[in-house]
Formats: structure tokens, sequence, C-alpha cells
């Protein structure tokens, strides 16, 4: 709903501009101090603006869910999707990733869950037309630094990597200025920016994404198996605030996570056993997810197409949109890019 809908004085439509204010919903979630804060309006504004949106919500009637699919024009927020920069991949997850809801791309070190983040990083910036947001992205570190080197390689890429892109609109967006990186070395550092920092720079407009890199490393460390409670409670307490910020902003929540490691009992070939992972952090962070996706390394190399790359998989394990399914995909100076399996045959 636009603010210019409702019967508001121009003097509190004026404050409402300059605290850049985007959703309407929003003067229900940010308390009554937080919104003077904001706009320098009195409690009696403050008060007028709540009831005024309320009553303007209220005569809203309820939609099912065949009018959402079958209207989708009226419903942009819930069939619009955050795209990888990558057609291949796009068509995989049916479009890229959803504005409402974490996504997990989990896996074993090295499989490119790393490459994906930046490349989001950079296809969040994009206009709304080529598959992108308009805005700048979140990365949150939880172990490593952030890959400052490899993404200048991306930014001097994208016109190779976005071919699809006029070279114009790529030479105006500043890729490099829209990226905010927090290291977060522990627990009450990452809980302290979900909290706090994110909601800052939500509510300005400035940002459209939030990357978690990576979301077990820090649970991992700070939990034995004894604290499985605590860990579970902790886990449930980012994850609601993650949804609440992600439904709020229509903001994508892409989350990073490892995989543990077990052995299975069937021997291969050699006399070895072999080894598959599981994402971490278990059942109580499963469903958190809206989707989930794993990604892994191959021992074997991409097509000819791809000098010195190394095939990789991206399977879907879950989503309420999208079948269980895989493709190919693998990583080169340009980025993240799917490989069509016409192309292996």
């Amino acid at each position: 709903m636009d603010w210019e809908r409702l019967e508001l004085s121009p003097r509190i439509l004026a404050a409402i501009t300059k605290a850049n204010l985007k959703s309407t919903q929003s003067v229900f979630v940010v308390s009554v101090p937080e919104l003077q804060n904001l706009t320098k309006l009195s409690v009696g504004d403050i008060r007028k603006m709540q009831k005024e949106v309320a009553t303007a919500l209220g005569k809203h009637e309820m939609v099912t869910a065949l009018q959402m699919y079958s209207e989708k024009m009226q419903f942009p927020s819930q069939h619009q999707k955050l795209s990888l920069g990558c057609k291949i991949l796009d068509s995989l997850l049916r479009g890229g990733i959803p504005l409402v809801g974490i996504s997990e791309f989990a896996g074993e070190s090295s499989a490119g869950k790393t490459q994906i983040g930046l490349q989001l990083c950079l296809s969040v910036q994009y206009p709304v037309e080529y598959g992108g947001l308009g805005a700048g992205a979140v990365y949150i570190c939880t172990e490593d630094a952030f890959p400052s080197k490899r993404l200048q390689q991306l930014i001097k890429s994208q016109r190779r990597q976005r071919s699809d892109v006029p070279s114009d609109v790529i030479r105006k967006i500043p890729f490099g200025d829209n990226i905010f990186v927090e290291h977060a070395a522990d627990l009450d550092m990452l809980t302290n920016c979900i909290m706090k920092k994110l909601p800052v720079l939500l509510l300005r407009g400035v940002v459209r994404l939030i990357v978690i890199d990576s979301i077990a490393a820090l649970f991992r460390c700070e939990f034995t198996a004894k604290d499985s409670f605590l860990k579970a409670k902790h886990l449930q307490t980012l994850g609601a605030k993650l949804q609440e910020l992600s439904s709020r902003f229509l903001t994508p929540v892409l989350c990073i996570n490892q995989v543990t490691a077990t052995v299975n009992s069937v021997q291969n070939n050699i006399g070895l056993l072999e080894k598959n992972g599981s994402p971490s952090l278990g059942i109580c962070w499963s469903n958190q997810l809206l989707m989930r996706v794993m990604v892994t390394r191959t021992p074997h190399a991409a097509p000819q197409d791809y000098p010195g790359c190394v095939l990789r998989t991206m399977e879907v394990i879950f989503a309420p949109h999208v079948p269980c399914s895989s493709c190919y995909y693998t990583v080169d100076l340009d980025g993240v890019k799917g490989i069509d399996k016409e192309s292996l045959r």
C-alpha cells in the first residue's frame, strides 16, 4: 500500500518520506519511540498515522492461493525472484531466490557456496527488469575473512557474465559500494547484527539481500552435545528474526551451511567406506527454512567449453514452489555458471 493513498496531512507524509519508511505495515512492527526517532513526529501524529494505516488495511479483502497464482500481475512480491545471474540456474529454481523466507545453500568445502553468495550480492543490485532488486546486500562472515579480492574479480567480469544486460546499465552500478560486510566472531556479535544492525539498513532501503556465511560455524564452536536445548532456542530466535525481516522488507535471506560427514556402510570399488554429508544444525534449523539446496563438487572435469573447471552439482532438496531436481554448474573467473545437460552427452 502506498502512503499517498492514506488520508494524512502533507506534514506527516513529508516526515515519512524523509525517514524512508518503505512499507505502511512497518508502523506496527516498530515501537512508537523508534518511529518518533525516525520521523521526528509527536506521539499524537504517530498514533494518527497508525490508526489511518489500520483502517486502510482493514478494508482489504482476503485472497486465496489460487487467486494469487492466476492473477500474478496483482501480486508481484509473491512471484518475483532474485536472479542468480545465470539462466540455467534460474531455470532450476523457477526464477531464482524467493523474496520472502530463508533459503539455504549447503555443501562441503570448495563446493562453491561462497561464490554463489557473492554472485547474488552483485545480482541484487541490477534493476528489476534484469532479475535484481535495485539495492545492496549485507554479507555476514562468521569464519573466514570476506573474499574481497574475489569480489573485485567478479565485478570486473560482469560484462562477460551478464551479457543479457546492456553495458551502460552495468557501468552505472557501483557494485562494491553497495555491499555491507560484517564480521561476527561469536554468537553475541551475530545476534547483535541480526537484531539491531540489519533493521536499520533495511528501514533505510539501502539493502534487499542478507547473506550469512556460514550459519553453522558459530553454533558448532559455542555449543556441545549436552547444550542441544539451548542451541535449539538460539536457532529458533535467530530464525524467527530473519523470517520477520524477510517478510517485512521483502528481502531474501541466504544462509550458507556446512555439512556433517556421515559414513556409508557400503564399500566402494577400491575398498574404502564412502562418505556422505548432511546439512548441519539438524531438524530444528531445517524447520526454519523455505528452501534447501545442496551443492557438491564432483571429481570430474567440466565440458570442453569450460576449460580447467571442475563439474559441480546443484540439487533442490525441498521447496514449496520447486520440485526436487538438479543441474550441473561450474565456477570460473567470471562467476558461477550452469551447464546445459545436453553439452555433457
